[in-house]
């Protein structure tokens, strides 16, 4: 039996912005470091719109993988090696429409599934970064043999959680996230009218949209815009737990970086929130929409300072069993080999 091709990857991808571009980076630069060859070659955001005002580019000699997200047009699809597909969220889940524009559900329903159609088809091997968003894509495209493959952060990195923390009075809640209905938003203010002045709400402002569109109590405090990645640690390991009443992730990144960082999160109970949080040992979920059962949540920790430090070390602790760079690197290798043995037999 001959010996296994070496990976070589070569990442097609779309500069948005988002979290994808984190992701991208992230994983070439895991990969660098287990001795893969890989490079990224980066298009210009309309390429995603307007796919024919960007000139399509070779992939290297070297490559015999090409790794894209899935809503990459078919223009710039190699045909000279094999493409491997990451779906990051799936926005036709029916549970995302009531936060969509009409203008949005047009581009999605007009475009974006087309093109992610085209991906899918074409890709070799298929990865979802979570159960539940390879279970909605298989809902909507039908397309059987989907790998799930959890995001993973660099747990020996800037993400670490102190050696110390205390329990802050009043007890500090943060929020983390662009300021969206779907992330449930509307909701932070309800919660800490419910808390009072022993509880305090630290936040962030995103990209999206900003706080003055709802009513906040005066128990919370503004942190400003965007951070750098060292900033946003501290923010993390100078809170007591992660405040997140999202109605529909894809995965739950901020959840992820806070539980590195040894924050319990308080939750909601739906979407793929739960594969990243376990419920009573890394935090507490809860019912969509329940103001008062987040408020609960909260005054449990804040009243039980042990249970508090128990979900924070258990949160460290799960991160780095499950959810280590290294372990997301190494699940990729193996699509990888799937890949190119794929190749090889057809």
């Amino acid at each position: 039996m001959s010996d296994p091709i070496t990976p070589a990857i070569w990442f097609l991808a779309i500069r948005c912005g988002s979290g994808a571009d984190v992701f991208t980076k992230n994983l070439a630069k895991g990969l660098r470091n287990r001795g893969l060859r890989t490079e990224i070659t980066w298009l210009p955001h309309r390429a995603e719109y307007a796919p024919w005002t960007v000139a399509v580019p070779k992939p290297p000699e070297w490559a015999n993988i090409a790794h894209i997200n899935t809503w990459l047009p078919g223009r710039f699809f190699p045909t000279e090696i094999p493409l491997v597909a990451t779906m990051h969220h799936c926005v036709h889940d029916r549970a995302v429409r009531p936060y969509k524009s009409w203008a949005q559900i047009i581009y999605h329903c007009t475009w974006v599934k087309r093109v992610e159609k085209n991906v899918l088809q074409r890709a070799i091997r298929t990865v979802a970064v979570s159960e539940y968003t390879a279970q909605r894509t298989l809902e909507t495209y039908g397309i059987p043999g989907i790998t799930v493959i959890h995001n993973g952060i660099g747990i020996n990195g800037v993400f670490q959680a102190p050696l110390h923390r205390k329990i802050h009075r009043p007890f500090r809640l943060l929020y983390i996230g662009n300021w969206l209905s779907r992330k449930g938003v509307d909701l932070l203010g309800p919660i800490m009218q419910a808390l009072g002045p022993a509880f305090e709400l630290r936040y962030t402002i995103g990209k999206s949209a900003t706080s003055r569109s709802y009513r906040l109590p005066p128990n919370t405090r503004n942190l400003g815009g965007p951070k750098t990645t060292a900033s946003m640690v501290e923010i993390y390991r100078d809170a007591d737990a992660l405040l997140l009443p999202s109605r529909l992730e894809g995965f739950g990144l901020v959840a992820l970086e806070a539980q590195a960082c040894g924050l319990p999160v308080i939750a909601t109970r739906g979407s793929a929130l739960p594969e990243v949080i376990e419920d009573g040992v890394t935090g507490i979920l809860c019912a969509q929409d329940d103001v008062q059962a987040f408020a609960a949540a909260a005054r449990r920790l804040s009243e039980d300072p042990a249970l508090c430090r128990d979900m924070q070390r258990a949160a460290r602790s799960r991160v780095e069993r499950y959810f280590g760079s290294e372990i997301m690197v190494g699940r990729y290798i193996e699509v990888y080999h799937e890949a190119l043995r794929s190749r090889s037999f057809s």
